[in-house]
């Protein structure tokens, strides 16, 4: 299995990470979505669902902002923790 890396630093291109790594997840690839250096800016009932899908499906969630891993549940990564998912990724996607 393929295990893909998307890197979400920009905060207008958050929704399009979460789908982009939904849709990932369908074709049996390993998924950590990274939200890099800001707080969720959008928490709306679609976004809320999708990080749900997300969590079902076995794809991982990351932030390095400690506002997403207390409101949202977000696991806390530090610089070298990105390093080390970067590193075994076959595949790196940012945004």
């Amino acid at each position: 299995m393929k295990e893909v890396t998307v890197l979400i630093r920009d905060p207008e291109q958050q929704y399009e990470g979460l789908r982009t790594s939904l849709g990932l997840l369908l074709h049996a690839t390993g998924v950590n979505m990274v939200m890099l250096d800001h707080e969720i800016a959008q928490l709306d009932e679609a976004f809320e669902d999708n990080m749900g899908f997300l969590d079902e499906m076995e794809g991982e969630r990351y932030s390095n902002n400690q506002a997403n891993v207390d409101k949202y549940e977000f696991k806390p990564i530090d610089k070298e923790g990105i390093y080390e998912l970067v590193k075994k990724s076959d595949i790196v996607i940012p945004f």
